[in-house]
C-alpha cells in the first residue's frame, strides 16, 4: 500500500513540474489552470495523509515555511564579481580592442545579453535538485536565501540534468505591472510603497518570512553556469543552452555575435526597445562566448576582463532647485544636495538630488532657482546634468560652500587636491550618527535594533560621542528613551554583547576608516593577527600587501595615528570587544603562503570543505576557478572541466595522493 502511494506520489511530482517547465519556463503551457490544480489538490491530500513522504523539492512546499531568525552567511564557489560599465559606443569599441590585445590573432565571438535591473543570487543544484540560493552579498559570500527562493516558481526545484553540483547565476526581478499591482495593493493597506521594481525584487528575496515571499510576483531569469561538476562546455553561449534544456529560464533575447559591430546595433536596437518588454532593463552585457578565451583573459579583483555592460542612457526629466542644502557624512564630508520641485522620472517621484562637491556645482553653474535637467544616472541615483540657462529669470542666486559646518557650526576645510570639503570637528554630532549607523550596520557590527531614532536620541541627549561608548551604555538608561521600555533596552543590551566576539575583519570594518570597505577589512585581517599589529604598520610596509593600494595605506595609518582613535581603541579593549583572532599558523610558518589551489571532483579521505580549510590553515588560496595564477588543481574522483583547463596552462595536477604527501611535506 505505502508503496502505491509513494509511486502515484512520485507520478504526480513529475507530472506537476513537466507542466510548471511548460507554464513558467517556457511560456506554453499543454494543460488548462482548472487541470493543473486539480494535480496540484491530489497531491496535497496524499502528503497530508503521508508526511512522513513530504520532500524539501515537492511542488508543494514552494508556500513558504517558517520565518527564520536571520540569514546565515555562505560562501560562493565562485566569486561574484561586478562588472565594468561603459556609457557610448566608443567605449565599447575600446573593449573590443583591450580584448584582442590580450589575446591577439584570435578569432573572438561574442554574447549579448539585457541586463536586468533586478537582484543577482546565485543557485545550487545537486544531483539535479536545488539545494541552495544565495544573494551577492559582497561578491566572496552571500546570504542564504534558501526558503524564500524556492517560493518563486520559475525557479525549478528539479531540472532534468543530474550532475554532481552545479552552481547557477541569476536575476530575480518583478515585472512592471505586477510591481504596479502590488503598488496598489500596499496603497490600499496604508503601506509604504516600494521606489521601484528592483527595490520590491530585492526586499522580497531578504524577507526573513518566506510566506510573504511566496505572495510576491517573482520571477528569475539565469544568465551564466559558474560551476558544474562532471560537465564540459566550450562556450558560454553553449552552457546557456545546457540551462535551457535543464529545466531553467534563459531570456529568449540573449544573441551571440561575431562582431562587435553587430553587438553595438543589438545594444542601440534595445536602447530604443527598452519600454517594448515588461520588465526593467538598464543596459546590455556583452561576454567573450569562448569559455578558454573567458580564462585566458583572467579579472581583477572586481571585474572580469572578458565581460563588459554597455549601460543605456539615463532617463531624464526637467525641473526647478528650490534649494540647496548640505549632508554631513561619516569622515566629515559636506555634500551639497539639490531640494527639487517634485517630478516623476521612469514611475519615481524625484525630490532631491546630489550636487557632488563645490567644483561641480561652479562647472555647471548651478543656482538656486534654476530650471534643470535631472536624469537617473544609472537609472537609480539621481542627479543634475544640466542647467536651462534660457529658462533664468534673474532671479536666481549663486550658491556658496559654508565656512562653517551646518551642524555643529566648526570649521570648514578643503584639503589641497580635493573637491570634497570637510568639517574639522571629529565630534560633530553629524559625523558621530553617520559612524554609529555604519558601526551597527549588517557588514559591521550588525547590531540589531541600534536604528537611525535611536541614534538619534542617543547623539542627542549626549549620551554617546563614539561608537565605544555604545558598549557602556546601561539597559535603565536605554529603557527610558522613546519607544524603548525594558524589553527593547534588554534586547539591545543583548545584541551589543553578542557583537563582542565578531570577527577581526567585521571590526575594522565597523571602524569606518575611510576606503576601508569589506575586502579591504578581510585582507589586513589575514595579514595581522590583531587590531594592536595593525596600529603599527607604516603605509610602506600596507602598500606591499596584494590589493592594499596607496590611498587604502594612508589612510589606514593616519587613522591609527590620531590621538582620539587611540582613546577610543581603549575604550572597545576595557570593554572587552575582541580585537585580535588566533591564528592556526604564524605567516612565517605557513608552508602553504601564497600558493593557489583549485578542487576538482570528490576526494576519498575528506570532503572538499575539510580539503579547503586545511590548505587556508596552512596559508594557501583556494579559488574555484583555473587561472594562470593557479599554483596546484586537486583531482579527485570525476574531475570536471577545470582538469583540462588546469592541461591547457600546463598547471601542476596532484592526485589525491600527491595532495596528502605535499601537506605531509610541507608540515614537516
Amino acid at each position: 500500500m505505502k508503496d502505491n502511494v509513494r509511486k502515484r506520489i512520485d507520478e504526480l511530482r513529475k507530472q506537476i513540474n513537466y507542466h510548471s517547465r511548460k507554464y513558467y519556463i517556457e511560456d506554453n503551457p499543454e494543460i488548462s489552470d482548472y487541470e493543473f490544480d486539480q494535480l496540484m489538490k491530489e497531491l496535497e491530500e496524499l502528503e497530508d495523509r503521508h508526511p512522513d513522504l513530504i520532500t524539501p523539492n515537492s511542488p508543494t512546499q514552494r508556500v513558504g515555511g517558517e520565518p527564520a531568525e536571520q540569514f546565515e552567511t555562505v560562501q560562493h564557489r565562485s566569486a561574484m564579481l561586478s562588472l565594468d560599465n561603459t556609457y557610448s559606443p566608443e567605449e565599447l569599441l575600446e573593449f573590443d580592442k583591450r580584448v584582442r590585445k590580450l589575446i591577439p590573432e584570435q578569432e573572438i565571438e561574442y554574447v549579448a545579453e539585457l541586463k536586468l535591473d533586478g537582484l543577482g543570487i546565485a543557485l545550487v543544484y545537486e544531483e539535479g535538485r536545488f539545494t541552495r540560493g544565495a544573494t551577492r552579498g559582497d561578491g566572496a559570500t552571500g546570504e542564504d536565501v534558501t526558503s524564500n527562493l524556492r517560493t518563486i516558481r520559475t525557479i525549478p526545484l528539479v531540472i532534468e540534468n543530474q550532475l554532481p553540483v552545479m552552481e547557477v547565476r541569476g536575476e530575480v526581478y518583478m515585472r512592471r505591472k505586477a510591481f504596479q499591482k502590488l503598488n496598489q495593493e500596499r496603497e490600499e493597506n496604508d503601506e509604504n510603497l516600494f521606489a521601484n521594481p528592483r527595490n520590491a525584487a530585492a526586499g522580497s528575496v531578504r524577507l526573513l518570512d518566506p510566506r510573504i515571499t511566496a505572495s510576491r510576483p517573482l520571477e528569475i531569469f539565469v544568465y551564466a553556469l559558474t560551476y558544474a561538476e562532471g560537465a564540459n562546455f566550450s562556450t558560454h553561449y553553449e552552457s546557456l543552452q545546457f540551462l535551457k534544456d535543464s529545466g531553467l529560464k534563459i531570456n529568449p533575447h540573449t544573441k551571440k555575435f561575431g562582431s562587435i559591430e553587430e553587438v553595438l546595433k543589438y545594444c542601440e536596437e534595445w536602447t530604443e526597445r527598452r519600454e517594448d518588454i515588461d520588465y526593467e532593463i538598464d543596459g546590455v552585457v556583452i561576454k567573450v562566448n569562448s569559455l578558454a578565451q573567458q580564462t585566458e583573459l583572467g579579472s581583477t579583483n572586481k571585474s572580469p576582463r572578458w565581460a563588459i555592460s554597455y549601460k543605456f542612457p539615463a532617463r531624464r526629466a526637467t525641473t526647478k532647485i528650490e534649494d540647496i542644502i548640505i549632508q554631513v557624512g561619516r569622515t566629515g564630508s559636506l555634500t551639497p544636495v539639490a531640494v527639487l520641485t517634485p517630478v516623476s522620472l521612469s514611475g519615481i517621484v524625484i525630490a532631491r538630488a546630489t550636487l557632488h562637491n563645490e567644483d561641480e556645482i561652479k562647472r555647471k553653474d548651478i543656482r538656486i532657482g534654476d530650471t534643470v535637467i535631472v536624469e537617473r544616472a544609472g537609472d537609480v541615483i539621481p542627479a543634475v546634468v544640466m542647467v536651462l540657462e534660457e529658462k533664468r529669470t534673474g532671479e536666481e542666486k549663486e550658491f556658496t560652500m559654508p565656512e562653517t559646518c551646518p551642524v555643529c557650526g566648526s570649521d570648514v576645510f578643503k584639503p589641497e587636491n580635493e573637491a570634497v570639503s570637510r568639517c574639522t570637528n571629529p565630534e560633530c554630532p553629524a559625523q558621530i550618527k553617520e559612524n554609529l549607523h555604519h558601526f551597527a550596520s549588517r557588514n559591521a557590527m550588525d547590531i540589531e535594533g541600534l536604528g537611525p531614532s535611536l541614534i538619534d536620541q542617543l547623539v542627542k541627549k549626549d549620551m554617546v560621542h563614539n561608537s565605544a561608548d555604545l558598549y557602556y551604555l546601561q539597559k535603565e538608561q536605554l529603557a527610558q528613551l522613546e519607544r524603548m521600555g525594558d524589553k527593547s533596552a534588554q534586547n539591545l543590551m543583548d545584541e551589543l554583547e553578542k557583537s563582542k566576539d565578531n570577527s577581526l575583519s567585521r571590526f575594522i570594518f565597523a571602524l569606518g576608516i575611510r576606503h576601508v570597505g569589506t575586502r579591504a577589512a578581510d585582507i589586513l585581517a589575514e595579514r595581522y593577527s590583531s587590531i594592536d599589529e595593525l596600529t603599527k604598520a607604516t603605509t610602506e610596509e600596507l602598500q606591499e600587501i596584494d590589493e592594499i593600494g596607496p590611498r587604502i595605506a594612508e589612510s589606514v595609518e593616519q587613522f591609527f595615528q590620531q590621538e582620539r582613535t587611540k582613546r577610543m581603541l581603549d575604550k572597545f579593549r576595557n570593554a572587552g570587544i575582541k580585537m585580535q583572532e588566533e591564528k592556526s599558523y604564524h605567516e612565517s610558518s605557513q608552508p602553504l603562503n601564497g600558493k593557489n589551489f583549485v578542487l576538482t571532483g570528490s576526494l576519498e579521505s575528506m570532503t572538499r570543505d575539510e580539503a579547503s580549510q586545511y590548505i587556508k590553515d596552512a596559508g594557501g588560496k583556494v579559488s574555484s576557478s583555473v587561472s594562470k595564477n593557479t599554483d596546484y588543481v586537486v583531482v579527485g574522483e570525476s574531475p570536471g572541466s577545470k582538469y583540462d583547463k588546469a592541461q591547457k596552462l600546463g598547471i601542476t595536477i596532484l592526485d589525491e595522493e600527491e595532495f596528502l604527501k605535499l601537506m605531509d611535506s610541507k608540515e614537516k
